[in-house]
């Protein structure tokens, strides 16, 4: 069991960010939680052991993390091009009409996921399990992308049959290639920068990434936004990418970036049931429990060795 705990932990962690601590679903629906596992857990599992067999490391586990966003989003549960889903209008502002889908929830969906659900997860549990190399024989890959396969088609039958919406099929086929073409980027993307900046104190580096992701997070739903979305993004990845990171750092920079979905949940829940009690005690839960895991890495002892940087893959990985 001691060899399972990190995969186990990375199922359960990459649907509890991505979902619960977001404050996207309430504590009321936590037995949704088996259902999400498959598809979130199995996908970053399959996205981690895949950059890690092939000595790959954050960026390609980032990029990778895009493609799933763009899986989920575009052909899973089709949120991007509903523009009714679950009741919210997600096209209302910075429509592309000849793509049926919205500029700002296209970027806030696939850099959700890319961050969130994947990068964070597999950052925390790889730092507080001490273990870099391959988690699962081929046995137990060709298990977990089953299950994968299985979450998705689980999760868009429930939400073909709940919302009655199917994406036509040229914004079908464009997501697919979308998805691809991500994947090939992140194979083929190696040794693009090499690390040469200094990197700030442990303390500092984690402040840095949660003012960082809290100004993505909450930037304005308009062009405006978007375009500021975009150049925070790419400004951002570069500085990750030509900084030298220990691996006290990368915990950092994942906690910082935890911490932002911790108050996130609070203004989702504001947004969406302000009124609802159980839900508001469901934020402070997921809250402290994101705190807890922040703690727990912040007193883990440094590894010896370095580990790969979160966007430059270390120093000969990409």
């Amino acid at each position: 069991m001691r060899r399972f705990r990190p995969v186990i932990a990375l199922l359960l962690l990459a649907p509890l960010v991505g979902e619960y601590l977001l404050g996207n679903l309430s504590v009321r629906v936590l037995p949704a939680l088996l259902f999400l596992v498959p598809m979130y857990g199995g996908g970053a599992l399959l996205i981690r052991e895949a950059a890690r067999r092939t000595g790959r490391g954050f960026p390609t586990i980032l990029l990778l993390g895009a493609a799933y966003g763009v899986i989920e989003a575009g052909l899973v549960d089709q949120s991007l091009f509903n523009p009714s889903f679950e009741g919210h209008d997600f096209q209302a502002v910075t429509p592309i009409p000849a793509l049926g889908l919205s500029a700002a929830s296209t970027l806030a969906f696939v850099a959700g996921h890319a961050i969130w659900s994947i990068a964070v997860p597999v950052a925390l549990v790889e730092h507080l399990t001490t273990r870099r190399g391959p988690w699962l024989g081929r046995p137990g890959l060709v298990v977990t992308a089953l299950v994968y396969l299985l979450g998705c088609r689980i999760i868009y039958t429930e939400i073909r049959d709940s919302e009655g919406f199917l994406a036509s099929p040229g914004q079908r086929i464009g997501a697919a290639a979308a998805a691809l073409a991500l994947v090939g980027l992140a194979f083929l993307a190696r040794g693009t920068f090499r690390p040469a900046w200094p990197a700030p104190r442990v303390g500092l580096a984690g402040v840095l990434a949660f003012v960082a992701a809290t100004v993505f997070f909450a930037r304005p739903e308009s062009w405006a936004g978007f375009a500021f979305g975009v150049a925070w993004l790419a400004a951002g990845s570069v500085w990750l990418a030509r900084t030298r990171w220990s691996d006290r750092h990368v915990m950092a920079l994942a906690a910082g970036a935890l911490l932002t979905y911790a108050w996130g949940g609070f203004a989702l829940t504001a947004l969406l049931e302000p009124g609802d009690p159980v839900r508001w005690w469901g934020n402070a839960g997921f809250a402290a429990g994101a705190v807890a895991l922040v703690v727990a890495g912040a007193v883990r002892s440094p590894r010896a060795a370095p580990s790969p940087a979160p966007a430059s893959a270390g120093s000969s990985s990409g």
